[in-house]
Formats: C-alpha cells, structure tokens, sequence
C-alpha cells in the first residue's frame, strides 16, 4: 500500500503565512532582503483570494517576479536617496579626524608615518616629514589617515 500524500490546492492564507515568516526572517537577519520577499508572498496571497483559480506556476512566477522587483527597486531607491542622519560619521571613526590638525609621533618615511590621537596610534600617509611636525588630516583610505602638512599655529592636539 502506498503512503503518498496528496496535498490539496494553495489557499491564499498559506502565502500570508509564508510572507509572515519571511517577515519574522527579516527581524533575525536584517538588511531589508526578506522584508520584500514577504511582502511579495502577501501580494500573491491577496491575487489568489481575488482569484482562486490561479495555478502554481502562475503564483510562483507572480512571487518570484514581484520579489526581485522588490528587492532591485529597493536598492535603486537606496542609491538615489541614501538614508540622512545628524552624525554622518558616527561609525567612521577616522572620517571624524578630517581636518582636525595633530603632531607626528612617528617621522613619515617613504610615505608612511604615524600620528597619536587620544589613546590610538594611527597610520598615516602623505610626504616626508620628521616626527613632531603639525599635519592635518584630509582624508582616509580605510584605517590609512592622508595627511598634509598643516600651518604650525592650527594645532588641536
């Protein structure tokens, strides 16, 4: 005797189910990728309530389309509207040193040198100079701080 099962026709309410979920994915790994697969899910959901007769395929392929429609749309409205906020470089650490002026702790040989600020010694990059000269920062390539030599009255630390 054979234990196959059959399942009966996708209901409507089981797409909202599966966009609830992708929804509750979306909490646990944020970065607004399930965000829109769920709300895709919930559209679907909605044309099959309209429409009971719509295949599988015909659902499946509603859903696939609508989600990477999302989701590219999504992304195309984050390049052309990048979020604003009152601290730009709150988590940029060394974007903040731009423009500040600081003495060399470490003589720029061949490009490379360090300052001090605070309690952390920082790479920099710019040209030659001895150690203790004034330099301002003006800008960075990753952990790497770009300086220039800076008049000897601007100093800040």
């Amino acid at each position: 005797m054979s234990t196959v099962m059959q399942f009966g026709p996708i209901e409507f309410w089981y797409w909202w189910v599966a966009g609830l979920a992708l929804l509750a994915i979306e909490v646990f790994m944020p970065g607004t990728f399930f965000l829109w697969m769920g709300v895709a899910a919930g559209v679907v959901g909605f044309a099959l309530l309209i429409e009971p007769g719509l295949s599988l395929e015909t659902q499946l392929l509603i859903f696939a389309v609508l989600s990477v429609a999302a989701v590219v749309g999504w992304q195309v409205y984050l390049r052309k509207n990048p979020p604003q906020s009152d601290e730009p470089t709150l988590n940029r650490r060394g974007a903040q040193y731009i423009g500040r002026t600081f003495a060399l702790s470490e003589a720029i040989d061949n490009g490379v040198g360090k300052i001090r600020v605070d309690d952390t010694t920082w790479k920099v990059k710019g040209p030659d100079l001895p150690e203790g000269a004034k330099v301002r920062v003006t800008a960075t390539e990753g952990t790497l701080l770009v300086i220039e030599p800076a008049a000897a009255q601007t100093t800040e630390a």
